[in-house]
């Protein structure tokens, strides 16, 4: 019986992944600011080390902790980043680090692994998504260092979701950036039986939530850079002469001066 440890757990994929985790008999503590087993704020050590130490006491150790909350703000990547930038920074990647290094004492023991959550735009970028962007490609770069350093004594996956209707994306569709009609669309249960199969499958490094994302990501990683850019930048002037982008919102100017 694997006892785990998951952030976010209040949020759709959070919560989706806790109940398949408890139906395969697994003991699940949940984290969130609330809603959840307990209460626990990813941008605060403090609060991080009571809430890790507390679940581990309730599970009688600890196997696996999976690092899921995040949060998807959208901004340009031209404006100076405001707090809500910076609070993306905050949660989606220092956060895992916090946590991570609370936990590693208890992980260690067991030689158990550590589930952290990037995301597709981890290889492929869109527009005024910035702050999300670049937490998810440094939880990338920071699976690869705990890879690196703890390697020996535990485990360490990166799953990548890809769009998912959940609650995450409200702020970017508000601001007029919405990915809905943009990319793909993922169920949250892609997501939430590839958080199982890291937690308690065989050992993997690197994990999309659908074939069609394991495909595609691998095409990304390979083709070079330019021809990527290029791709994306079509994509773009295709959904703002398709109206796409709200003309008063975060892309306004964007998708009037492509759409020429």
């Amino acid at each position: 019986m694997k006892r785990i440890i998951i952030t976010g757990a209040a949020g759709g994929i959070g919560s989706a992944t806790i109940a398949l985790l408890r139906a395969r008999g697994a003991q699940v503590v949940g984290l969130d600011l609330a809603g959840a087993d307990l209460e626990c704020d990813v941008r605060d050590q403090a609060s991080v080390d009571r809430a890790v130490s507390a679940a581990i006491e309730q599970l009688g150790g600890l196997d696996v902790l999976i690092n899921n909350a995040g949060l998807g703000t959208p901004q340009s990547a031209a404006a100076p980043p405001d707090e809500a930038a910076l609070a993306v920074l905050d949660v989606n990647l220092v956060g895992p680090w916090r946590v991570a290094s609370a936990a590693l004492p208890a992980l260690r023991e067991s030689r158990g692994r550590v589930v952290n959550v990037a995301s597709g735009l981890a290889h492929v970028t869109v527009p005024f998504s910035t702050a999300y962007t670049l937490s998810k490609r440094g939880v990338v770069a920071y699976s690869d260092l705990l890879r690196l350093e703890e390697g020996d004594r535990i485990d360490v996956t990166t799953v990548y979701p890809g769009y998912i209707r959940t609650a995450i994306h409200k702020e970017s569709t508000a601001a007029g950036v919405p990915l809905e009609g943009a990319v793909p669309v993922e169920d949250v249960s892609d997501a939430a039986r590839t958080l199982v199969r890291a937690a308690l499958g065989a050992p993997a490094r690197d994990l999309a939530t659908t074939r069609e994302g394991t495909l595609s990501y691998a095409v990304v990683r390979l083709a070079p850079r330019r021809v990527v850019d290029a791709i994306t930048r079509r994509q773009m002037r295709r959904l703002a002469r398709k109206g796409h982008f709200s003309d008063t919102g975060l892309a306004g100017a964007f998708a009037q001066r492509i759409s020429r």
